[in-house]
């Protein structure tokens, strides 16, 4: 804790500004010491002395100019007679009338430096906005990920822009969306299984208050809520083996969706129907798919009395299995609610049995095998649901 809270003293944009800004310095300092020692001695210069009336050379050296601050720049030659003479240039003067110097700073040594100097102010200058702009957006993610983590699972990060840290921030959305979604989904499971737990065992506790000997009412109806807790119980151990992507529910393999829904229509007295050329084969798990299957035609033989009728065909890369029936139908608003674990539609009462987990086990499934299950409009009436998956490939 104590060392997170030295870093926070100094904000990652400042210390990524002062990084530019040691950089900048560090070259700008190396840059001027090389200039320095590579024009610290002056290339090697020719000099002629020579008489002017006769044009005779009165002495000649090659040699290297010594620079004297303020008085300019002396060389020395050797004279044809043994003398040593200093020629010196003096600094350059300004004449009368002649106007100040223009921009002395700007030239030579000192010039460069000053343009040295000018240039690393700019990148400093030029390269605030930018590191800010980037370590905000940092900062906006450390704040969402902390709230997120103090419990907060509703909160969101701006995923604007295209770079590593608007990828990091989608990411992030996206992960803290489907762990609110499981929990809340969890949380709702538990919930309403407590609640609907209570209703058969009450009905069993009823009936062995009416049993008065060995009435067989009695013991159907005791029968009958042990049936449906058991079946409960059931759905409820799959729903969450289902929701635990990593579970082991069984070994994908090649089904036959035709032969698994006819097998189920006999059970259920529902008619099938088959379109399009076969095989009407998908990869995935059949204890599952067929319970997918079940569950629908259940669905449909619990809301309504008249005909059920199962169709196959398949539908460019998938499989699809729309199981219509003549029933009150789905109203639009309702359509994807029915598919939440343990909800039922307004109105729909315990008569009807079920406790709401057929229809999310469905989707459940369906998903499992990177498929979908929706609600769909029925021509005539009724409702329509259809289970889609992706067909196997030859």
């Amino acid at each position: 804790m104590a060392a997170w809270q030295g870093s926070w003293r100094f904000p990652l944009y400042l210390r990524l500004w002062l990084a530019v800004i040691a950089a900048v310095a560090i070259i700008t300092v190396a840059f001027g010491w090389l200039w320095r020692m590579n024009n610290q001695q002056a290339p090697m210069r020719d000099v002629i002395i020579r008489d002017d009336a006769s044009g005779q050379v009165l002495g000649q050296a090659r040699t290297r100019p010594v620079r004297t601050p303020g008085q300019g720049v002396e060389f020395e030659v050797a004279m044809n007679d043994g003398r040593t003479l200093v020629v010196q240039i003096p600094p350059r003067t300004r004449s009368p009338g002649e106007g100040p110097p223009s921009r002395p700073w700007a030239r030579g040594t000192s010039g460069l430096l000053w343009m040295l100097g000018i240039m690393a102010l700019a990148v400093v200058i030029g390269s605030y906005p930018i590191i800010r702009r980037l370590t905000q957006r940092l900062e906006s993610l450390r704040r969402g990920v902390e709230r997120w983590g103090e419990g907060d699972l509703a909160v969101r990060v701006d995923e604007s822009g295209s770079d590593e840290a608007a990828f990091l921030a989608r990411r992030f959305n996206h992960a803290a969306e489907r762990l609110e979604t499981l929990i809340k989904s969890h949380k709702s499971l538990l919930a309403n299984a407590s609640h609907e737990l209570r209703s058969p065992l009450a009905r069993i506790r009823m009936g062995i208050e009416l049993m008065g000997g060995d009435s067989p009412a009695a013991k159907a109806e005791i029968t009958r809520n042990i049936a449906e807790l058991d079946q409960l119980i059931d759905e409820i151990l799959l729903a969450s083996r289902l929701d635990a992507r990593a579970t082991d529910v069984g070994t994908p393999e090649p089904v036959d969706l035709a032969g698994l829904a006819a097998e189920e229509s006999a059970r259920a007295g529902a008619e099938l129907v088959t379109e399009g050329s076969g095989p009407f084969v998908v990869e995935g798990v059949a204890k599952l798919l067929r319970r997918a299957i079940r569950n629908l035609l259940e669905n449909a033989r619990r809301y309504a009395d008249g005909p059920v009728q199962v169709e196959v065909a398949p539908a460019g890369g998938d499989m699809v299995v729309r199981v219509r029936d003549q029933g009150p139908g789905v109203p639009p608003d309702q359509r994807e609610r029915i598919f939440e674990p343990f909800y039922r539609l307004p109105g729909a009462s315990e008569r009807e049995g079920g406790v709401g987990l057929g229809l999310a086990l469905v989707r459940s499934i369906a998903q499992r095998h990177h498929g979908r299950a929706v609600c769909e409009d029925a021509p005539g009436g009724g409702a329509c649901f259809v289970l889609r998956l992706p067909r196997r490939q030859p």
